[in-house]
């Protein structure tokens, strides 16, 4: 083996005879090295980033730091690189112990022959990843070229797979009429067609798939829904090879979407307001009440009603006319904020209505309140007159206690109204006061649900991968909760769990919750888990001692556990969080604040709690590839973090852009659908679970 060729290790140790030792023993069956002496954990970082090593052997008897300081130290210059623990003497104990704690294993430095078999072994199983891994690149690759011809093509474009749409490009979703991919994907293509055509579309994907259809070939089709003046039309079909399965690529020939293309944009046109090129009025109210009507995916839905303040200023300044192009301004950047399924229409004079679709009803105040920070931020141009503006936003949530549409619209303008008269320059949340009877009667029914839940063990976890943006050496997981009815049926968490907040059971579903995850930590062998504490957990100064105990007696190393508090919940309850995570440390549960990013003073907090993690708020994530505003505040946010040694996690990354920009700042980490959609686990049979709302319950019994 030639010098280029030798092995470099690092060797952590106080006695340069270890160095000699490694070095003779390796070289005695053949394996070149180039042993880098680490007398001090001071010198490891400087060495690493010298001298890139591929093995670590580490004297656990002479050099001061212990197996996971050091493994935490090289993750940062090579995740895949093993250490070895070296001692004078090591039992099956000693072994035992040193490979919980991250070594590959643990060797006597007496038997020589067992140190050569070790290295040999580790050095074995480093290539053999390495090849694996650039194997698993390479088929990466041509997925993503696959998805970006897609993507790219003017032709509407769906890959099949046992009759199943796998992938559907931007054009197939547009000419079906489709909101987003996830209408599409995961449903029978056959969907897609009128019931006349399923013969010849079912025979034509087989003969595809046996290589027995005739290339070019075209298939007539007729549509399941109108599409206008397209009422039939051709589809080619070919096979490809797509995530290692045999593919079909159904595509739709661009003449013939687009030889009757203007009809349709004439069409398109009418439903929509020329200034703002939102829908009408009336189109508006249509599409919104066929929206309220259907469940949200996922979260709930919120109206937002966004109207500029004193708007006659801003007439008298660039005149009555010129006032329509500084709302077409405005409507470009309310736009721009607008996820894949939210609606928008021009509700009334300079007032524009947009349905969203989020998580949580504070999710809706924070986007009405960024978009309001935005805009009194940007100058407006009209020829040679500049103004600037600020806005209202009124934001309600769906609830059971309006009785009519016109009620919930109407509360939403008035909420934005209630703004204005504030003020203005703000989004207000409607908070009506939801402890009237008929939501005391309402969290009875509640009350009996979750602990006949609790009592029936009907709670379940869900996982959402974390990602490595620089490795993915460590194996992460955000865990969810998620409740099952007695009819089997999965509960929207948008209704249990504030109902369980209400209720006072919260705290019992906490510790339900971290003990499943110590569970699902060990049975998939996970390096670290992320179990959300909620208010009442955390001001409950008996929350740190249950923990300890819970690991105690489930033997349970306690480093692998994060709890995870919202910023501003834990800005509310700063000394309390405080208290709690400093016990907590002690053991070495790790802490982590989510939704980080939108409060006041958030670089002070980190000074004071000193989190392990920070989870950057999921609706930056929205306007991270547009917004330069946006990544200026989170990249300081990264760089405050890295000055602290906290590491940093992107929330609910959606796509390549949004990734490609979180790397470019520096993030550690990243989740969201991009990554995985959340998956449920720690069940037996959930293939036949729906979701259930509080209504639905009631309905059962």
């Amino acid at each position: 083996m030639s010098a280029s060729d030798a092995i470099s290790i690092a060797v952590l140790t106080s006695n340069e005879d270890d160095v000699a030792l490694i070095n003779s023993a390796l070289r005695d069956v053949g394996i070149a090295t180039r042993c880098n002496w680490v007398k001090a954990p001071g010198d490891l970082a400087i060495s690493l980033s010298k001298h890139p090593a591929e093995l670590i052997a580490l004297n656990l008897d002479t050099y001061p730091d212990p197996i996971r300081t050091v493994i935490k130290q090289k993750d940062r210059f090579n995740p895949e690189t093993p250490v070895i623990g070296l001692k004078t003497e090591a039992d099956e104990v000693a072994i035992e112990k040193a490979m919980e704690h991250g070594a590959k294993d643990l060797v006597s430095l007496s038997l020589v022959s067992r140190l050569q078999a070790v290295v040999k072994r580790e050095l074995r199983a480093l290539r053999v990843e390495r090849a694996l891994n650039s194997t698993l690149t390479s088929a990466t690759e041509y997925k993503r070229q696959i998805k970006e011809y897609l993507q790219t093509s003017n032709s509407p474009i769906a890959l099949v797979q046992d009759g199943i749409i796998v992938e559907a490009n931007a054009e197939w979703l547009r000419l079906f009429r489709a909101a987003n991919s996830e209408e599409v994907v995961g449903m029978p293509v056959m969907d897609s067609f009128h019931s006349e055509s399923h013969a010849a579309v079912k025979g034509a994907l087989v003969a595809t798939v046996q290589g027995k259809w005739v290339a070019g070939e075209k298939l007539k089709v007729k549509p399941e829904h109108d599409l206008g003046d397209l009422q039939d039309f051709n589809i080619e079909l070919s096979r490809v090879e797509y995530d290692g399965a045999s593919t079909v690529q159904v595509r739709v020939p661009a003449e013939e979407v687009h030889s009757k293309e203007p009809t349709k944009l004439v069409h398109d046109a009418l439903k929509r307001d020329p200034t703002t090129l939102f829908y009408h009025r009336a189109q508006f109210i249509e599409r919104l009440k066929k929206r309220l009507g259907r469940k949200p995916s996922s979260g709930l839905h919120l109206l937002a009603y966004i109207k500029p303040d004193k708007f006659s200023a801003v007439q008298k300044k660039v005149g009555v006319l010129e006032s329509e192009e500084v709302l077409a301004q405005l409507s470009e950047m309310i736009r721009r904020r607008l996820h894949p399924r939210d609606v928008a229409g021009r509700f009334e004079g300079t007032g524009i209505m947009v349905l969203l679709e989020r998580g949580k009803e504070r999710d809706g105040q924070l986007w009405g309140q960024q978009l309001v920070d935005f805009v009194k931020s940007q100058t407006f141009e009209v020829g040679d007159v500049s103004t600037q503006m600020t806005l209202s936003v009124g934001v309600c949530a769906v609830s059971k206690r309006f009785d009519s549409f016109e009620e919930f619209v109407s509360t939403t303008v008035e909420t934005c109204l209630q703004a204005r008269a504030d003020g203005g320059d703000t989004a207000m949340l409607n908070e009506a006061d939801e402890q009237d009877t008929k939501q005391k009667e309402l969290d009875g029914v509640w009350a009996k649900h979750l602990k006949a839940a609790l009592m029936d063990d009907r709670f379940q976890l869900a996982q959402l991968p974390i990602a490595g943006l620089r490795s993915d050496s460590i194996e992460m997981y955000d865990l969810l909760v998620r409740m099952i009815d007695e009819q089997g049926n999965s509960v929207l968490p948008s209704e249990f769990i504030p109902a369980a907040e209400r209720t006072n059971t919260i705290k019992s579903i906490d510790r339900w919750m971290i003990k499943a995850s110590m569970d699902f930590c060990v049975k998939n062998d996970a390096d670290r888990v992320f179990v959300r504490l909620s208010k009442k957990s955390v001001v409950d100064v008996s929350t740190a001692d249950w923990i300890k105990a819970t690991c105690d007696e489930e033997g349970f190393d306690a480093s692998r556990l994060v709890v995870q508090i919202p910023e501003r919940d834990a800005a509310m309850h700063i000394r309390q969080v405080q208290n709690l995570a400093k016990s907590l440390k002690n053991v070495g549960v790790g802490l982590a604040l989510e939704h980080f990013g939108v409060a006041d003073g958030k670089f002070q907090i980190l000074d004071i709690l000193k989190p392990d993690y920070i989870k950057i708020e999921g609706e930056l994530m929205h306007t991270i590839m547009t917004d330069n505003d946006v990544q200026t505040q989170v990249e300081s946010i990264v760089e405050a973090a890295d000055k602290r040694s906290i590491r940093t996690i992107a929330e609910r990354v959606e796509n390549a852009n949004a990734m490609a920009v979180l790397f470019q700042l520096g993030l550690d980490f990243m989740q969201g659908h991009y990554v995985h959609e959340a998956e449920v686990v720690l069940s037996d049979d959930t293939a036949n679970t729906k979701q259930q709302t509080l209504a639905q319950l009631i309905a059962a019994g």
